[in-house]
C-alpha cells in the first residue's frame, strides 16, 4: 500500500449523476462533485459544522457553503437555487415564484490557500443573501457552475427549508421483531397536526425518515398506520426499521507535527504530505464498544498555528487499509460517510491487494477530524451495506431525521411542513 500510492497527485472526487426522470426537462437531483480538483464541500447553518442545512422559512439562519478548488487561478463560479418535490425531482414552478432575487449569482467570496504544499482556492456563500432569498418551503438543490453556462457543472448540494405547519415526536428502541438478536433500530413516531387542512391524511401527507442523513437506505412511502383525531400515527414494526450498525471508525489529522488518534504515521514525500490510517479490522464478529463520535461527519481545523483554517489547512494524501483473508467477490469496499459524500462509488472504492492480502485506497483530505466506515456494495445495488463490516448493535449511537412534506390540493409543489431529529440514546 504505502507504495502503490506515494506518487498519486489527484485523488478522484465524489462524482455522482444527476438521473433524468420520465419527463425530458426534469432531473432527479442529489450531492454531487462533478469536477476532480473540487474537494472539502461543506453546508451547515452558520457557525455549526457538524449541523444538518435545514432552518425555518423567515428565520435569521443562513447557511454556508464551502468548498476548494486546486488550482491556483480564481473561477468565474455561479450558482442557482432549485426548488425540488419530495422526491429531489424539479418542481413544476417557475424560480421567480419561490426566490426574491436573481435566478443566477455569482460566487464573489473567495481566498487562495497560505503556506500548504497543495494550492487551492476556497470559495464561500451563504444563502439567504441580498442577491437571492426563499420564499416558500421544501427541499432545495443549490448547483454551482462555471461562468453563464447552468450545464458547465461544479457541484449540487441539498438543503431544507421548514415552515412548522405540524409538530413531530417519536421515539428511537431496540426493534421490536428483531430476527438477529439484537441489531436493529425501529422508529415510531407521530405527526400532531393543528393546522392544515387534510382531505385524505393517508395521502397528503409524505414522510422521508433518513439514518445519519444518508438518503440511500431512507424509508420512504410510509402512511400513518392510525389517525386519531388530529394525530397520524407511524407505529410499525417492520417498516420503520434500520439496521443499528456500528459506531463510526475516526482518525484525527488536524496537524502534519505528530501522529493524531489512530494515525500510524504521517510523512512527507515530497512535494506533499501523507497519512496513514492505522490498519482496520472487520468488526461484525466482534463486541460493540460504546464511544462518542459524530455520525460520519468530519471538521475542518488545524492544531498547528494558523490564522485561517479554511485557507491554511494543508491537505495530504489518507491512506486506508482494510486487512482480509480473501478478496470479495460480486461486490466492492468503500470507505464511506461525509468524506464521501455518502456515496459509495468509483472515488471512493478500494483496491484488492494481493500482496498485502487486504483492501487499500488513498483520498486526498484536507487537515481535520474525520468519521468514516468501511460498507460492502452487492454488484448493482444502490444501497451501501455496513453490517457485513462492521457489524450492527441496537446499543449504537443513531440520529434519525424525519421530514413531513404537504401538498395543498390547489398547489404544485412539496411544502416541507414538519422536520425533528431524533437521538437513539434520547429515550
Amino acid at each position: 500500500m504505502k507504495s502503490t500510492f506515494v506518487f498519486l497527485i489527484l485523488s478522484f472526487s465524489s462524482i455522482f449523476n444527476l438521473l433524468a426522470s420520465d419527463e425530458a426537462d426534469q432531473y432527479y437531483y442529489q450531492n454531487a462533485v462533478f469536477r476532480d480538483e473540487i474537494k472539502s464541500v461543506q453546508l451547515y447553518r452558520e457557525g455549526n459544522e457538524l449541523s444538518n442545512p435545514v432552518f425555518e422559512l423567515g428565520s435569521d439562519v443562513r447557511l454556508l457553503l464551502k468548498f476548494d478548488d486546486l488550482a491556483e487561478d480564481v473561477k468565474n463560479y455561479s450558482y442557482t437555487i432549485i426548488h425540488c418535490d419530495a422526491s429531489w425531482n424539479e418542481s413544476y414552478i417557475q424560480q421567480s415564484e419561490y426566490l426574491s432575487g436573481f435566478p443566477d449569482n455569482p460566487i464573489t467570496d473567495y481566498a487562495m490557500s497560505f503556506n500548504t504544499t497543495i494550492k487551492f482556492v476556497n470559495y464561500q456563500l451563504t444563502i439567504p443573501n441580498d442577491d437571492c432569498s426563499l420564499k416558500y418551503s421544501g427541499n432545495y438543490a443549490l448547483v454551482v457552475f462555471e461562468g453563464n453556462d447552468r450545464k458547465n457543472l461544479v457541484l449540487i448540494q441539498r438543503f431544507y427549508v421548514v415552515e412548522p405547519k405540524v409538530r413531530i415526536e417519536g421515539l428511537v428502541k431496540k426493534a421490536t421483531f428483531d430476527p438477529f438478536n439484537g441489531e436493529n433500530q425501529e422508529v415510531d413516531f407521530k405527526i400532531i397536526n393543528e393546522q392544515l387542512r387534510l382531505l385524505n391524511p393517508q395521502e397528503d401527507i409524505k414522510v422521508v425518515l433518513t439514518q445519519n442523513r444518508r438518503w440511500d437506505n431512507a424509508v420512504l412511502g410510509l402512511k400513518p398506520r392510525f389517525i386519531q383525531n388530529n394525530v397520524l400515527i407511524y407505529d410499525y414494526d417492520k417498516e420503520n426499521v434500520f439496521p443499528g450498525g456500528n459506531e463510526f471508525r475516526y482518525f484525527d489529522i488536524r496537524t502534519k507535527r505528530y501522529n493524531g488518534e489512530n494515525v500510524e504515521n504521517i510523512k512527507f514525500i515530497r512535494p506533499y504530505f501523507h497519512a496513514t490510517i492505522l490498519p482496520d479490522g472487520i468488526r461484525n464478529n466482534k463486541k460493540f464498544m460504546p464511544y462518542k463520535e459524530m455520525n460520519g461527519n468530519f471538521v475542518i481545523e488545524s492544531l498547528d498555528r494558523v490564522t485561517d483554517t479554511d485557507t491554511e489547512c494543508d491537505y495530504m494524501f489518507v491512506h486506508f487499509y482494510l486487512p482480509m483473508q480473501s478478496q470479495l467477490v460480486g461486490c466492492s469496499v468503500n470507505v464511506f460517510g461525509a468524506l464521501t459524500g455518502w456515496n459509495a462509488n468509483k472515488s471512493n472504492e478500494m483496491k484488492w491487494n494481493y500482496e498485502s492480502a487486504g483492501y487499500e485506497l488513498s483520498l486526498l483530505l484536507k487537515q481535520g477530524y474525520y468519521n468514516y466506515q468501511y460498507v460492502y456494495v452487492p454488484d448493482g445495488a444502490k444501497k451501501a451495506d455496513s453490517v457485513n463490516l462492521e457489524g450492527s448493535f441496537f446499543l449504537t449511537e443513531n440520529e434519525y431525521e424525519i421530514f413531513a412534506y404537504y401538498r395543498d390540493p390547489s398547489s404544485r409543489y412539496d411544502r416541507l411542513v414538519g422536520f425533528v431529529t431524533l437521538n437513539s440514546n434520547v429515550k
